[in-house]
């Protein structure tokens, strides 16, 4: 199942892993070893945050992808399913059911 990481990196943590040379090396050592699909970056509440996107195929594998963010950067992180555009378009169905369920009656 697609997932997304959401990783924020206090702000001590993060200036620490830049002054001594680390933060892209090890950010791209764990992207590598998680098989991510796409990582975007940008700040967030005054702290550098990375969107992660995943293929997670059992939930016993948290632990390997959160971890790393854990004991390198002090992050924080929040994980939840997500769909590309082609995952959306195959919902359909799932959604009409709901809509004629649990919809409007209108």
């Amino acid at each position: 199942m697609r997932m997304m990481m959401k990783v924020s990196i206090p702000v001590e943590a993060g200036n620490a892993a830049i002054a001594n040379g680390t933060l892209g090396s090890t950010m791209q050592r764990i992207l590598g070893e998680m098989k991510a699909e796409a990582a975007y970056f940008a700040a967030e509440d005054g702290e550098r945050t990375g969107f992660i996107f995943f293929d997670m195929t059992d939930s016993s594998q948290l632990p390997a992808v959160a971890e790393p963010f854990f004991l390198a950067f002090n992050a924080r992180i929040a994980v939840s399913p997500a769909m590309n555009a082609q995952d959306l378009a195959a919902s359909a169905a799932g959604m009409e059911r709901a809509v004629k369920s649990y919809g409007p009656k209108g």
